[in-house]
């Protein structure tokens, strides 16, 4: 598991904000550490309110950079409002949503619940555990040990799981496992069509789904169905997580990821042709033991054949007992290099993803606060967008209002109410 370092500046609802990504790393296994120096991930919450805090940030930010061995992550308002600055100080970090932390933190592994978690509502939005475990068995993730093999509830008790959070105010619902792509093949059967079709055709209201982490592996058997799900019922947001971890079949195979790149390439494939917009995101590790500078560049070129808009990039970190732990790493500013460049390919890709929205309009389910008296929502294929003004006109977490997109900032659009 993961050693992280937190630190939080500035209000009441970035310390809240960190006690909840606190909350999902220690729910995930992972550990908290005093120093920067110990610590497999140090995280920084940062503040905005004036210009001396601005050039505090920066400079914290820098001195994390060179005291954390692993990897940093920027989050909170100045990363999300002025991201650019932390890029043009040098500093090579992540610039992160709060709520995207935790899953950077993996390292790739699977998120890891406990075996007593519950579905929880959360302001708006509920949080569907589907199954615990995975079918994987890959070489760096130590989560295994804690999970096992996947065991996945019936479609009945998800289903009344998922109707108990909507009726207690759940406006959207985050459908979480290990990899929710494998539920039901404990039972010999594919269950996730099944699922998603019940929870959107049986559950009275008004809310949306979104669909968490599925393995590119486990997705490849059902995709032609799974997209065509997703085509016909319109509660699901178009959005799909199937972390590749690399462009190298290679590489793939060292990690023991079961899928190959041109599988993960025909999903890609298959829900482009079903769905007119939608959102792919995926995870890379950069730095992984056997991978050469030519595995790294088939990374890079995968990266930008297929144009995520949404992509996780981490630094290979060695989790104690795991078969890739024993293997002979790759130098720290080698795998820091890698991960900067494709981090720079990564901005590219999201922020012509969000440039294109502009001069649109969205229809946006608003889930979050934002700073000051903005909000924040998604549309419907799951892209950020940020309302300036929302609460003061008067508008309230859990509707859905029609924006149109005025701006944006590389990995959010901007809206303004119609």
């Amino acid at each position: 598991m993961a050693r992280y370092h937190i630190e939080t500046y500035g209000c009441t609802s970035n310390r809240g904000e960190s006690q909840q990504i606190e909350r999902a790393l220690r729910d995930g296994g992972h550990r908290p550490v005093e120093s920067p120096a110990e610590a497999d991930v140090a995280i920084l919450n940062t503040c905005t309110v004036v210009e001396k805090t601005e050039r505090n940030m920066l400079a914290r930010a820098r001195e994390l950079d060179d005291r954390t061995p692993g990897d940093l992550v920027i989050t909170g308002c100045m990363a999300l409002a002025q991201g650019e600055q932390f890029r043009a100080a040098g500093v090579d970090a992540e610039i992160l949503h709060w709520d995207e932390v935790p899953e950077h933190v993996r390292n790739g592994e699977c998120p890891t619940p406990t075996p007593d978690t519950e579905p929880v509502v959360d302001g708006v939005v509920g949080i569907l555990p589907i199954a615990r475990g995975c079918m994987s068995d890959c070489s760096y993730c130590i989560t295994k040990r804690a999970t096992g093999k996947i065991d996945s509830p019936s479609v009945e008790e998800n289903v009344r799981k998922a109707r108990a959070l909507v009726h207690a105010g759940a406006t959207e619902l985050r459908i979480t496992g290990q990899d929710t792509g494998v539920y039901g093949w404990d039972d010999g059967e594919r269950k996730l069509c099944v699922l998603l079709e019940r929870i959107c055709e049986e559950i009275d209201g008004d809310f949306r789904v979104r669909v968490g982490m599925a393995n590119p592996k486990g997705v490849h058997g059902i995709r032609e169905e799974l997209a065509a799900v997703f085509a016909d019922q319109e509660k699901l947001y178009n959005f799909l997580h199937i972390p590749v971890q690399s462009g190298s079949n290679d590489v793939l195979g060292d990690m023991r990821r079961q899928h190959t790149v041109s599988e993960y390439v025909e999903v890609v494939e298959t829900f482009d042709e079903y769905l007119k917009e939608w959102t792919l995101s995926t995870d890379f590790i950069v730095g992984f033991p056997t991978e050469t500078e030519r595995d790294f560049e088939q990374s890079l070129a995968l990266l930008r054949e297929t144009r995520p808009e949404k992509i996780n990039v981490t630094r290979f970190s060695k989790r104690p007992g795991t078969d890739a732990a024993d293997m002979k790493g790759l130098g720290g500013q080698t795998k820091k290099d890698r991960s900067s460049e494709m981090t720079d390919v990564k901005m590219e890709v999201v922020g012509e993803a969000y440039e294109s929205m502009v001069g649109t309009e969205r229809e946006v389910l608003l889930v979050e606060d934002g700073t000051e008296d903005s909000l924040v929502g998604y549309d419907r294929a799951y892209r950020q967008v940020a309302v300036p003004g929302a609460e003061s006109a008067g508008v309230e977490l859990g509707e859905v209002v029609t924006c149109e997109i005025t701006g944006q900032n590389t990995v959010y659009a901007l809206g303004e109410l119609v």
